[in-house]
C-alpha cells in the first residue's frame, strides 16, 4: 500500500469515526431532553394520561368551545413528543384520584367541576367569581388579597399550574389551565409548550402557580402572554374568611 491510498484509508476512517461520534452526540443530547421532557409532565414511554375538558356553557352534550379544542391539540402534541397517550374524559366523569396518571384538566370552575375540585382542594388561596350575572366582577380572579378583573377582548387572565402531591417525585403531576375565557386556556397551554424547558429548571420539577395576563386577544389571539406573577404561596394558603380586596388591577389597554 503506498502512501496516496493510505492516506485515503485513513480519511475515509477518521471521516467514518467523525461521523459515528456526531450522530451518538446528537442521539444522547436528543435522549436527554426527551427524558427531562418525559420526567417535568410525568410522562414516560407509554405511559397514560388524561385530558380532562369542560362543557360550552349551557350544553348537555360534551360539545368542547373551538379555543379549548385548540388547547387540547397543543397538549396532545406535547403527549406524543414523550411517548405516551392521552384519553379525553369530560369533567364530570372524571370520578378518580390524582398521582397514578398525569392530568391535564382545561377550563373555569364555572364549566369544570374537576378543575373547581382542584381549585378547593389543591389551591385553596384562590377564589373565581362564577356570578353568571353581568358585572364588573364576573370571572374574577381572587388570589390572596388581590383581585384581577377580566376586561374581555383586552386583558384576561388565566392561571397555570403543576401540582404534585407530597414530596414524591413519582407521583405523576396534574397541570391546570383556568382561564377567565376559553382562548386564554389555549393561551396557558401554549405557554407551556413554549416554556417547560425554562420551568422545569426554575422549579425543579415541583409544584408552581403562575398568573398569567393574555394582552389583547381580540388583535393578537393567544400569543401575546405576559407572567404576572409566581403565586404559588398565595394560592396554597387558604384565604381569610371574605372581605373586601385590598387591591384590584384592571390592565392598560
Amino acid at each position: 500500500m503506498n502512501d496516496d491510498v493510505r492516506n485515503i484509508v485513513l480519511g475515509v476512517v477518521a471521516a467514518g469515526l467523525s461521523a459515528a461520534l456526531g450522530w451518538l452526540t446528537r442521539t444522547y443530547l436528543w435522549k436527554r431532553k426527551l427524558r427531562r421532557k418525559q420526567a417535568f409532565f410525568g410522562l414516560p414511554d407509554n405511559s397514560e394520561s388524561l385530558l380532562v375538558v369542560n362543557r360550552e356553557a349551557g350544553g348537555p352534550e360534551l360539545t368542547v368551545m373551538r379555543h379549548d379544542v385548540f388547547a387540547l391539540l397543543e397538549l396532545s402534541a406535547l403527549i406524543k413528543d414523550c411517548g405516551a397517550h392521552a384519553q379525553v374524559i369530560a369533567h364530570d366523569t372524571a370520578q378518580q384520584g390524582f398521582g397514578e396518571r398525569t392530568e391535564f384538566c382545561v377550563g373555569g370552575p364555572s364549566s369544570n367541576r374537576r378543575m373547581a375540585a382542584h381549585l378547593h382542594s389543591l389551591l385553596p388561596g384562590i377564589r373565581v367569581n362564577v356570578d353568571p350575572e353581568p358585572g364588573p366582577d364576573r370571572g374574577a380572579f381572587q388570589i390572596g388579597s388581590e383581585r384581577y378583573r377580566l376586561e374581555s377582548g383586552k386583558s384576561e387572565y388565566v392561571i397555570l399550574a403543576r401540582l404534585v402531591a407530597g414530596q414524591d417525585r413519582a407521583t405523576r403531576p396534574v397541570f391546570l389551565f383556568c382561564g377567565q375565557r376559553a382562548i386564554t386556556n389555549q393561551a396557558a397551554t401554549r405557554y407551556l409548550a413554549r416554556n417547560h424547558e425554562r420551568l422545569a429548571r426554575k422549579h425543579n420539577n415541583g409544584s408552581f402557580v403562575l398568573l398569567l395576563k393574555v394582552v389583547n386577544s381580540q388583535a393578537y389571539g393567544p400569543d401575546v402572554v405576559e407572567v404576572v406573577a409566581d403565586v404559588t404561596r398565595a394560592a396554597q394558603s387558604p384565604l381569610p374568611t371574605p372581605a373586601p380586596p385590598r387591591n384590584s388591577h384592571r390592565a392598560a389597554t
